[in-house]
């Protein structure tokens, strides 16, 4: 009897289980909604760059974002130079790391710390992308994607009472996306006197850990315990606007100081060079001083006079007499686009006397290239009266080299009112719906003046300077400041289309008499454009 219930009870399971699963079958086939529609196929161009960052997360940062650039070169060259890379690194990392280890370690009770093995592996970091920042300051900044999954072997030996444990650390993974600042910029190698490392991003970082020869990362939730608290702890640190900074050298040692002043006077010019259609020119003249990073200063536009006499006075900081010269460049000045150049020649400082003043006649050059041949017909001349005065030790004054210093307004200027200068240096992300060949257009009490107009560029820089001779100081005036594309090819559809424009209240630039800032275009996406504002007078 027992054996036929048992018999009897495998043949009910069997029968049941199959005839369970045959009735699951059919239920699961014919629950299924028999509206299925075929998934939306889209082309990739149609897509948000959002989407595509999800799609393809390898993808280079200079694919995804037009600002980054392509740097295969400096992957190639790491890559060949990696093997010493490698080692040159470990040897400073040592070399660093041992006095650091001797101070903390007796606060710890530790006997000793020693790199048994370190080597950060064949693989070298490849650098996803880099781009740079334009600022007014003096220094440099470059953003750079790095991503590095390397295969380092760094064993760590520690003693303390008498027992000995090693750490090692092996398969590395860091992506992340470090802010590099140089600054500031100084004429000594290696040309800047700190770096300034930040994060933009919270860093990826994943490695093993072994500890006495254990895995500990295999601990279950140690893993993602230690990768969440490395990242919170790095981006508390390093995160922007925070910075790790490390001084290259004393600035105030590399900074080369003022030495003396340099007066000029520009005096007069004689038989310039006709440019114009009609037989005349506009000229002025533009001082600059080689290794410098300031502005140049200019005279005065003489409309229409090939014998113009400016008699005007400047006074430019020199901090090298030895290698330092005034170059002095006469130009034709033209409503709409750039200047067309006269003639130029330099005086070396060197080739002054101190305190002795010297009037000099120097004939207009094509350029100061000894290799180009100059035209026989003369371009003209200039006469100019120079002194170089030498500081003394105990008497430099302060603020030589003060940026927002500015220079009196020369002779003839109204004595109640003064001379406007618009300085137009550049704009950023300004982009026409049909073409983009940017000029600025300015428009002061119905005057209307223009730049020059650049070619199929975002981002493009103009640094011209428009003047504006006042007989009040325009406290209660606005600029209006309009950034233009025209079509550069013939035709009436879509020749013209603005841009962005601002317009800047004037009463700042009369109190502070000097204002160098970037303002964001109206009616544009992301365009920004920087103007320069000086208010010169005669006092």
């Amino acid at each position: 009897m027992g054996i036929i219930s048992t018999v009897m009870g495998a043949f009910g399971f069997g029968f049941g289980t199959t005839i369970g699963v045959v009735i699951g079958y059919f239920m699961f086939i014919y629950s299924q909604s028999t509206d299925v529609q075929d998934p939306e196929i889209r082309p990739l161009a149609e897509l948000e760059p959002e989407s595509l960052a999800r799609m393809f997360p390898e993808i280079p940062l200079w694919v995804k974002n037009p600002d980054f650039d392509r740097i295969d070169w400096l992957n190639k060259f790491i890559e060949n130079m990696w093997p010493y890379l490698n080692k040159a690194i470990c040897k400073t990392a040592t070399t660093v790391a041992k006095p650091i280890i001797v101070e903390q370690t007796p606060k710890y009770k530790i006997e000793s710390v020693e790199f048994e093995k370190l080597t950060l592996g064949s693989l070298p970091p490849t650098f996803q992308g880099i781009k740079f920042y334009t600022t007014d300051d003096k220094e440099l900044i470059l953003e750079l994607s790095i991503k590095w999954a390397a295969n380092p072997n760094v064993l760590v030996a520690a003693k303390a009472f008498g027992l000995r444990a090693t750490v090692q650390v092996v398969d590395l993974q860091v992506f992340a996306t470090p802010r590099i600042t140089l600054k500031p910029l100084v004429p000594s190698f290696p040309c800047f006197a700190n770096i300034a490392v930040s994060l933009m991003s919270k860093p990826h970082v994943d490695f093993g850990l072994k500890l006495l020869g254990v895995d500990v990362m295999a601990i279950p939730g140690l893993y993602r315990f230690v990768q969440e608290l490395i990242k919170d702890q790095v981006a508390k640190m390093y995160l922007w606007p925070k910075s790790l900074n490390v001084q290259i050298m004393d600035p105030s040692k590399a900074m080369l100081k003022p030495v003396g002043i340099l007066d000029v006077k520009v005096v007069r010019a004689i038989k310039l060079k006709r440019k114009d259609f009609l037989g005349g020119s506009d000229p002025y003249v533009k001082l600059t001083l080689t290794g410098d990073k300031l502005p140049g200063k200019k005279t005065v536009v003489k409309h229409s006079n090939l014998n113009p006499e400016w008699n005007e006075e400047f006074n430019m900081v020199v901090k090298d007499p030895e290698t330092q010269e005034l170059e002095l460049t006469v130009y034709d000045w033209e409503q709409v686009g750039k200047p067309d150049k006269i003639g130029m020649n330099v005086i070396p400082l060197k080739d002054l006397a101190p305190e002795e003043p010297k009037v000099m006649t120097l004939e207009l050059l094509k350029s100061m290239d000894p290799n180009e041949p100059q035209a026989e017909k003369s371009r003209g001349q200039l006469v100019v009266e120079v002194e170089y005065k030498p500081f003394k030790e105990d008497a430099i004054p302060d603020n030589l080299d003060d940026p927002n210093a500015v220079e009196k307004a020369p002779e003839g200027t109204p004595s109640g009112g003064g001379l406007l200068v618009v300085i137009v240096h550049e704009a950023e992300d300004v982009e026409g719906k049909y073409h983009t060949n940017p000029f600025v257009r300015l428009l002061f009490r119905g005057e209307e003046k223009k730049t020059k107009r650049v070619k199929k560029n975002r981002d493009p820089r103009w640094d011209e300077d428009f003047q504006f001779t006042l007989d009040e100081p325009p406290t209660n005036d606005k600029l209006h400041v309009e950034v233009v594309s025209t079509s550069s090819r013939m035709g009436l559809i879509h020749p013209k289309e603005t841009l962005g424009y601002v317009v800047i209240n004037l009463a700042d630039v009369v109190s502070n008499r000097r204002i160098n800032e970037k303002y964001h275009l109206i009616d544009s996406k992301n365009g920004r454009i920087q103007i320069e504002l000086q208010w010169r007078t005669s006092s």
